[in-house]
């Protein structure tokens, strides 16, 4: 996923640079996702 940011951001016109930095806090869990996100992947 850090590679398709770099790649989308580095073609935008004016953009010299891209740094990905990937965080995980606050945690990632499945209450995060909507109900419908969680009914279509089978959770709900």
């Amino acid at each position: 996923m850090p590679g398709w940011v770099e790649n989308a951001v580095g073609a935008v016109e004016g953009v010299s640079g891209v740094e990905v930095n990937m965080t995980f806090d606050p945690p990632w869990s499945p209450d995060r996702m909507s109900e419908e996100a969680q009914v279509a992947v089978g959770w709900y």
